[in-house]
């Protein structure tokens, strides 16, 4: 079973939805037990990052996510579920976040003709190979819907890139830690593959 955080930032939903149509069962979940005995994980997220993490920790999410993540199973951060993994977020002010990355969360600075944030069908670059990737070639268009983007301080954790209009990292990966910057769920048949390859990975690694 997956289990799908529910902090109340993002349409839940649709990314059960997602593991729904690709065969996979999932449920929602704020409870810290449940979270933490999770087989796979997913945090999924649109919003802002300093309201994000305040919800976590009004929630007592945090130490059970962490908890998850250090034990091993599969963990899919989704878009927001992207950026909290690292360690401070400028949005709105400077905002401690879930400090599993080193690395930082920053602003499009962009020429004018291109707006923010940035929204709509992106292709992507394959950095390096990992087993969510199987079976998708490069220039394969995901969806995006953001404003901000991380800037990881390890290099080797960065999977996936794409241009807007220089380079930005669009998914990370590093033994059981997945996330991805583009929303799986809008991205329809990639997406699925993407969702399917997480959902068979072995519950422990």
């Amino acid at each position: 079973m997956i289990t799908i955080v529910d902090y109340q930032m993002g349409n839940l939903r649709s990314v059960q939805k997602a593991f729904e149509r690709v065969g996979q069962a999932a449920c929602i979940s704020s409870d810290p037990g449940e979270i933490a005995a999770a087989e796979k994980l997913v945090l999924p997220g649109v919003g802002a990052f300093g309201d994000a993490m305040d919800e976590l920790r009004r929630r007592q999410l945090v130490d059970p996510i962490r908890a998850f993540i250090d034990s091993g199973r599969p963990f899919l951060g989704i878009c927001l579920g992207l950026q909290l993994l690292f360690e401070v977020g400028h949005e709105g002010g400077e905002h401690e976040g879930l400090g599993v990355l080193p690395g930082e969360v920053v602003r499009f600075e962009l020429p004018r003709d291109f707006k923010v944030p940035h929204m709509g069908w992106n292709t992507v670059r394959i950095v390096r190979p990992t087993p969510l990737l199987e079976s998708t070639p490069d220039a394969t268009y995901f969806y995006f819907v953001h404003s901000y983007y991380v800037v990881p301080k390890q290099p080797e954790v960065v999977v996936l890139q794409a241009d807007y209009p220089d380079p930005f990292c669009a998914m990370i990966a590093r033994d059981n830690l997945y996330a991805t910057q583009f929303h799986p769920e809008k991205s329809q048949a990639a997406g699925q593959t993407l969702l399917r390859h997480f959902a068979a990975l072995p519950p422990r690694f």
